[in-house]
This record gives structure tokens, C-alpha cells and sequence, in this order.
């Protein structure tokens, strides 16, 4: 599997531009800049959605990244809490047998 490609704001607001200004078929544009056709569809459909906010950055790393951040600090205490339980269990079963 290959790796994802990263654009920064500058090339895909410069290939949407080319691809609006040449005269170039928008196959030929995507072929000479590297990237798929559709991909420049939809750069220019987002930026004309957004204008100047579109292609804010990496993705929604910021959002979803805290929630996931948090969500693993909630699983390994809630491991934690398990695998104390599961050891006061066995010592109060020795205890008992």
C-alpha cells in the first residue's frame, strides 16, 4: 500500500487557479501536477464552498485527535481498574478455599 500524499494550501489553491485559468482538460492538469482528477474537483469544490477557510490544515486531527487522546487515557485506567479487580478477586478466592 502506498502512502498518503499531503498538498499544502498554497499547490491545491494554485492547481484549482490552473485548472480555472489554462486551458488545459482538467486530465491533463492532474497528470502534470501528480495528482487524480477528481482530486481537483474537489479542491476547487471546497474552496468555493469556503473561500478562504478552505484547506485549514492537516484534517480533523485537532478534533477527533483530543477525543481519541481522551478516549485511550479512559481505556488504560479503566484496564488498570480491571486487572486490580481481577487480583483482589483471586486473593480473597485463596483466602476463602
Amino acid at each position: 500500500m502506498t502512502k498518503r500524499q499531503k498538498f499544502t494550501t498554497e499547490f491545491k489553491r494554485e492547481a484549482v487557479k490552473l485548472m480555472e485559468r489554462s486551458g488545459k482538460a482538467p486530465a491533463d492538469l492532474a497528470r502534470e501536477l501528480g495528482v487524480r482528477r477528481n482530486q481537483l474537483y474537489r479542491w476547487k469544490e471546497q474552496l468555493d464552498k469556503r473561500g478562504a477557510t478552505a484547506f485549514p490544515g492537516p484534517g480533523k486531527r485537532s478534533e477527533t485527535g483530543d477525543e481519541v487522546a481522551r478516549l485511550k487515557r479512559e481505556l488504560e485506567k479503566i484496564k488498570e481498574e480491571r486487572d486490580i479487580l481481577k487480583k483482589a478477586a483471586a486473593y480473597f478466592a485463596k483466602e476463602l478455599g
